[in-house]
């Protein structure tokens, strides 16, 4: 996950090491590199003249055998990526820190790195480490370095359940049949992709991955192209999957009930309902994306009561906390601007419900997750509970750090606090 800064936690750098902050910072980077420790690379705070150019994304690819640095320039409006060899790519970033870009976020396996630039151009630099509960799921999607890993594709297009979803259509030739990716979906295909990818991740960081059978339910299923994915996937690991899409329409039920029956899909099923009533007899993995509001709430309760070892939330809006926000003093002209206000209580509600499933018992991840359904709300929850308990202590610490939050917004309620104190 990109952030911009480091937690406040993570000690400043003295003075003296201010001065050559930024030479410190690409010996750093560098070490990472030649280490092969080093995860991804982002620079922000664009200042330079170049229209709609928003920040520059890095990463290892391997071209024809030779190590190289990918640069995604993200735009506006769209992206350019340029390859470089790993000496060329370290003197372009070298020129960029501080002249065009102010800020700098390096992740490693077990560290991150802030560059930041004052308006005066004084570079300072903070370090932190990495959480421990990220490490493994970082290391797992960060697998091989090489350029095929973007082509990369957990799931077969040639499945016919696929044609039923209009996720495919059949393309003839002579004397054959072949089913091709509609070219409407190909975004799509590739965001389901990548949510199997991180999938399979927590499913071997939660241990989930040596069971004979996983429980799986779906809540908000939609058109069923998570629930097919998932349920497809775990067949051909070997498991006996059990996958059920939950969803409030009527006609979506219907839609995918048919097309699991149609191709005998042993194991997948489709149940009308919402997660305040529905009760599975087991669950081991609870999905949840673009639960509205509270409903994310809800979603993350039921799989806490249902002791699942792994949640996955994509939430969005968030009107209950934002209303009982009452702007600290010092952050007035800041959240003046309705936006800012907007991000800020996105930020405070889930990070709020990140801190209730660590006091849980969770090891929780919050970060960008390109959105299935085409929206900006990209921010993903995904939560795996620990293999031993949360220490008392730590609890307390963290029942601690909720209570100065709602405290110092002026929160009165939060949702899934409520659920849990009940």
């Amino acid at each position: 996950m990109f952030t911009d800064l480091i937690p406040d936690s993570a000690p400043p750098e003295p003075p003296a090491a201010k001065a050559d902050a930024k030479a410190r910072f690409l010996r750093l980077l560098e070490t990472a590199l030649a280490n092969a420790t080093f995860a991804k690379l982002l620079l922000s705070k664009y200042v330079g003249s170049e229209a709609q150019l928003d920040r520059l994304m890095v990463r290892e690819v391997l071209l024809r055998g030779e190590r190289q640095l990918s640069f995604l320039w993200r735009y506006q409006t769209r992206d350019i990526t340029k390859n470089h060899p790993v000496p060329e790519a370290l003197a372009i970033l070298s020129e960029l820190l501080g002249a065009q870009f102010h800020s700098a976020h390096l992740q490693t396996q077990s560290e991150e790195v802030q560059l930041v630039f004052s308006r005066k151009g004084r570079p300072s630099l903070r370090l932190g480490k990495v959480p421990a509960a990220a490490l493994p799921i970082a290391a797992e999607l960060k697998g091989q370095a090489g350029h095929d890993k973007e082509k990369l594709r957990y799931l077969e297009l040639s499945r016919p359940f696929w044609l039923d979803l209009g996720v495919t259509h059949l393309v003839r030739a002579v004397g054959d049949e072949k089913a091709q990716l509609v070219p409407a979906m190909s975004r799509k295909w590739k965001q389901i992709n990548k949510f199997i990818e991180i999938f399979s991740a927590a499913l071997k960081s939660s241990g989930l991955s040596d069971s004979p059978d996983v429980h799986v339910a779906d809540f908000g299923s939609g058109k069923g192209y998570l629930t097919f994915a998932m349920h497809d996937w775990l067949r051909a690991q070997g498991k006996r999957a059990e996958v059920t899409g939950v969803e409030l329409r009527d006609d979506m039920v219907k839609l995918c009930g048919a097309a699991a029956a149609k191709h005998q899909m042993t194991g997948l099923r489709f149940d009308q309902g919402d997660v305040r009533s529905y009760t599975p007899l087991r669950l081991d993995v609870m999905i949840a994306l673009h639960a509205c509001d509270i409903a994310t709430d809800y979603a993350i309760h039921f799989g806490l009561r249902a002791g699942a070892k792994v949640i996955m939330c994509s939430p969005c809006c968030h009107k209950q906390v934002r209303p009982q926000m009452q702007t600290p003093t010092l952050l007035r002209p800041l959240l003046q601007h309705g936006i800012h206000l907007g991000q800020e209580a996105e930020m405070v509600t889930d990070g709020l419900r990140a801190l209730l499933l660590e006091a849980e018992g969770y090891d929780t991840q919050v970060f960008e997750f390109v959105a299935l359904e085409h929206t900006s709300k990209n921010k993903m929850i995904l939560a795996v509970k620990r293999a031993q308990p949360l220490s008392a202590a730590r609890r307390s610490e963290l029942q601690a750090q909720i209570a100065e939050i709602k405290r110092f917004y002026g929160i009165r309620e939060q949702e899934l606090q409520t659920l849990l104190a009940a």
